[in-house]
Order: structure tokens, then sequence, then C-alpha cells
């Protein structure tokens, strides 16, 4: 059984998906593993070298000491070394998204956000 990576590079297929960027990010969930994977992502390919964001140092160091294995797997799910080195980056942490619990703070009581801002307007009317 031949491997997708050896089959895409026969095929006539558009150029994004034989992109070797785009063949090594996808190359990356197979060699990797699906738990690696998940904690992990393939950014670009710069000369040889696969960018890989990880979580953390904890998981920078982890990596880099399973990196000869890491290579190996993706020379055998392209077909070619493609990749001849990684370099593992920790990603900058994401924020995840917060709901507010409630649409805008009650002015001085008045729990409707239209009459309060009428009532604020009107604060400033006066003061002026």
């Amino acid at each position: 059984m031949e491997r997708a990576g050896r089959l895409v590079r026969k095929m006539k297929v558009s150029p994004g998906i034989t992109d070797p960027e785009t063949r090594a990010q996808m190359a990356w969930r197979v060699a990797a593993g699906k738990y690696t994977a998940a904690k992990t992502r393939p950014t670009n390919l710069v000369r040889g070298t696969l960018v890989v964001e990880v979580e953390d140092i904890v998981w920078q160091r982890q990596l880099n000491a399973i990196r000869h294995f890491l290579l190996r797997n993706l020379h055998r799910e392209l077909g070619e070394a493609l990749v001849t080195e990684i370099d593992f980056r920790p990603m900058p942490r994401r924020l995840v998204p917060q709901r507010a619990e409630t649409a805008r703070p009650t002015v001085e009581g008045i729990q409707d956000p239209v009459m309060g801002l009428l009532y604020q307007q009107s604060k400033k009317k006066e003061m002026a």
C-alpha cells in the first residue's frame, strides 16, 4: 500500500494541495499522533524546518527529546525528506471568549438600559 504523500505527488491536483507546506502540516497530525497533535499546531515550513507551536515550555522540552522519531515519522508519511528539522515554539496563550453577565451595567438602580442611558444624558445636560 502506498502512502498518501506519495500518491498526492503523482496525482494531477490543484497546487494548493501539493504545496510542500500544506503537505507537511497535514502529515504532522499522523506523524505526531492524536494526543500530541491536539496539543500542538504546525504553522509553517521555512527552508526545510517545520515550525510547530506547542502549549508551553514543558511540551517544548518533551517534544525536543523525541524530535528524531517525529522526523522519521514525517519522512515516512510524506514519502520524502521534505522536512529536515522541527522547531518547537511555545504558542501565545489564547483567551477564550467570555460571556457578559449583563448587557450593560445598571445605572443607579435603573434596570432598563435605554432608560438608564436617557437618565445619564439628562444628568449631563443638567450639569452643563
